[in-house]
C-alpha cells in the first residue's frame, strides 16, 4: 500500500492528532515529548513519506540547532578525519553540521563566514587560515556567535583546541637524539602559527639535549601544496652539496612524504637501519603516514580528542550564553604520542 504523502508540518499534525507546536516539538527533541504522544506521532510517520524540512523551520528561529565547521581544505585527511568526528560528535548530541572549505583562499574563508551567519548557525567550529586570514572576517564570526577554534589558534582570544606543540616536538627530538644522530628541521612556511611553536619546541629541546639545532627554511613562496614544497627543498639539497645530516624532522607529515619521495628519486635508502642513507620524520600522524614506504615516525595528534573537546566547548559556550554564565575554560591543549615506524 502506498505511503500518504503531506504538503507541510500543519497537515501532518492533524493527520497525527497532535498540535503543531507538539509535532514540532517532537522534532527538536522527541524525550520532551509524552510517550504516548511520541508513539502516535512515529506510527504516522511510518505510514507517511513525510520529512519535515527542518532547515526551513530553523531559519525561522533566533537560535538554530546547525553548527558551521569550517577549515581550509578538505583535500587534507587530516582535516578530513578530524571533522567527520566533529560531525558524530554533533549528531550525538542533537545538532546538525554545515561544512564548509574556504580552500585554502582568504576570500573563500570571508564569504564563508557570510554563507553561517546567513544560515543562523547556533555556533561554528573552525579551523583558521591563519595568517592569510582576514582579521575582520573572523571578528565578525565571534561578535555574532559562539566559536571555538582547533588546530591554528586565532586572533581574538577565542576559546581553542589543539596540540601541545612544545611536548610533541620535546618527544620526538629527543626521540631521534637517543636513537641516532641529532635530527635537522626542516621547516615549512608559516602559514599557521603551530609551524613557528614547532620550531620553537625544537630549538628548545635540541638545547636540552646539548646539540646545536639547524634549522632549514623552505625556500618557496608560501602555499599550502605541502608534499610539492618538501619535495623541491629536498630536491635542492640534494642538488647543492648533499644532505647536511643524516636525520631530518619535517614539520609536518606531508611535507615529510615530498621529502621521502624526492629521496627515493635519487636513489637514497631511506630508513633507521645502519645500511640507510638518512633517517626521516614528521609531526601530525596523517592518516597517509602509515602507508608510506618506509613507514613514517611521527606524532600523533589526538584527533579524537580534538574533535570531542571542540564540541563539547562550544555547546559550553552556547549554554553560557543562554544563561550568563562562564564556561570553566577557554582553551584545551592535548599530547601528542610518538609513533616510531620504519623511516626513522
Amino acid at each position: 500500500m502506498a505511503k500518504k504523502s503531506y504538503k507541510s508540518m500543519d497537515d501532518f499534525a492533524a493527520a497525527s492528532g497532535v498540535s503543531r507546536p507538539t509535532l514540532s516539538k517532537y522534532f527538536d527533541d522527541p524525550s520532551q515529548i509524552k510517550e504516548v504522544t511520541r508513539k502516535r506521532i512515529e506510527a504516522a510517520l511510518k505510514k507517511s513519506n513525510f520529512e519535515p524540512n527542518l532547515f526551513a523551520r530553523h531559519l525561522n528561529r533566533k537560535r538554530t540547532r546547525n553548527i558551521g565547521i569550517l577549515v581550509p581544505t578538505m583535500s587534507d585527511p587530516f582535516y578530513v578525519q578530524v571533522v567527520s568526528l566533529i560531525e558524530l560528535e554533533l549528531r550525538e548530541r542533537g545538532f546538525w553540521p554545515v561544512q564548509i572549505s574556504s580552500h585554502t583562499r582568504p576570500e573563500l574563508e570571508a564569504e564563508a563566514v557570510r554563507t553561517l551567519l546567513s544560515l543562523k548557525v547556533a555556533g561554528a567550529i573552525v579551523a583558521p587560515l591563519g595568517a592569510g586570514s582576514r582579521r575582520s572576517a573572523l571578528e565578525r564570526l565571534r561578535d555574532a556567535i559562539p566559536v571555538v577554534c582547533f588546530d591554528n589558534p586565532a586572533s581574538g582570544d577565542l576559546p581553542y583546541v589543539g596540540n601541545d606543540n612544545a611536548q610533541s616536538m620535546a618527544a620526538i627530538v629527543q626521540y631521534l637524539c637517543r636513537s641516532g644522530e641529532p635530527p635537522i628541521f626542516l621547516e615549512i612556511p608559516h602559514m599557521t602559527e603551530n609551524a613557528g611553536e614547532r620550531q620553537a619546541g625544537y630549538r628548545a629541546t635540541m638545547a636540552r639535549e646539548g646539540h646545536s639545532p639547524l634549522v632549514i627554511d623552505c625556500d618557496a613562496p608560501p602555499s599550502w601544496e605541502f608534499e610539492r614544497l618538501g619535495y623541491e627543498q629536498m630536491q635542492r639539497m640534494l642538488a647543492n652539496g648533499g644532505l647536511p645530516g643524516k636525520t631530518l624532522l619535517c614539520a609536518n607529515d606531508r611535507f615529510a612524504f615530498g621529502a621521502m619521495a624526492a629521496a627515493f628519486a635519487s636513489g637514497l635508502k631511506i630508513g633507521r637501519n645502519e645500511a640507510c642513507d638518512v633517517r626521516i620524520a614528521g609531526h601530525d600522524d596523517h592518516p597517509l603516514s602509515r602507508y608510506t614506504c618506509p613507514s613514517l615516525t611521527t606524532m600523533a595528534q589526538n584527533a579524537s580528542e580534538i574533535a570531542a573537546k571542540s564540541v563539547e566547548l562550544l555547546l559550553a559556550h552556547i549554554e553560557s550564553e543562554d544563561d550568563g554564565t562562564t564556561p570553566a575554560t577557554n582553551k584545551v591543549i592535548l599530547e601528542a604520542t610518538l609513533v616510531m615506524r620504519d623511516s626513522a
